[in-house]
């Protein structure tokens, strides 16, 4: 058994390696720009890899669990609105009780489940990547030296950024854009569309 172990260990770091030798040659060439913008667009390519993944993959489980949540949770709502206060809230009360609660339950774990494996997997993995890749021993010999910058002075010495703080840090930036530039899209179509129905009524 402990053999198999043995071997079985031994494959996966083969796996590991060549995983990361396809990643230095796909990501060589980046870094022509510089060790923080190399990462910066590793990091880009992480989060569109986490959008994709999060948008076409669905487990059936969790298809299910949604459509089970939808149509108790309007059967909730149908019930609620009871002409009967007292009697729709007890009825409400009822399908919490006896379907709602576990249902919802068994939809937030799955779609919990599913986002640890197409969001949270994908940039833990690539975070370790760049902590090995752009280690300061790597740094050093492709850049000249063991930071991508400093800055400021704390106790005398200047605060100097690593690859897996750059990486976080890019990491929040590129949500925070993509989040405002969906919102501005987002308001831009609904403008359109509205001047567009405007345009189309007669005056």
């Amino acid at each position: 058994m402990e053999a198999f172990l043995d071997i079985l260990w031994f494959k996966i770091l083969d796996i590991v390696n060549h995983i990361e030798s396809l990643l230095d040659f796909l990501f060589a060439p980046l870094n022509f720009f510089g060790p923080a913008i190399a990462i910066s667009t590793i990091v880009l390519i992480t989060v569109v890899i986490t959008k994709i993944l999060t948008k076409i993959f669905k487990t059936k489980r969790y298809k299910e669990c949604k459509k089970d949540f939808v149509h108790w949770y309007n059967v909730r709502q149908e019930a609620s609105r009871c002409e009967d206060r007292e009697k729709g809230k007890q009825l409400a009360k009822n399908i919490d009780q006896a379907k709602l609660n576990q249902i919802y339950y068994n939809f937030f774990f799955e779609g919990f489940m599913l986002g640890i494996a197409t969001k949270y997997l994908p940039i833990l993995v690539f975070l370790a990547y760049v902590n090995e890749a752009y280690k300061p021993e790597n740094l050093l010999r492709l850049f000249g030296r063991e930071y991508l910058f400093r800055f400021g002075i704390t106790n005398g010495e200047p605060v100097a950024v690593g690859a897996s703080c750059w990486f976080i840090v890019s990491l929040l930036l590129i949500y925070l854009g993509w989040f405002v530039a969906k919102k501005v899209f987002s308001r831009y179509i609904a403008e359109r569309r509205k001047s567009i129905k405007d345009s189309v009524l007669p005056a």
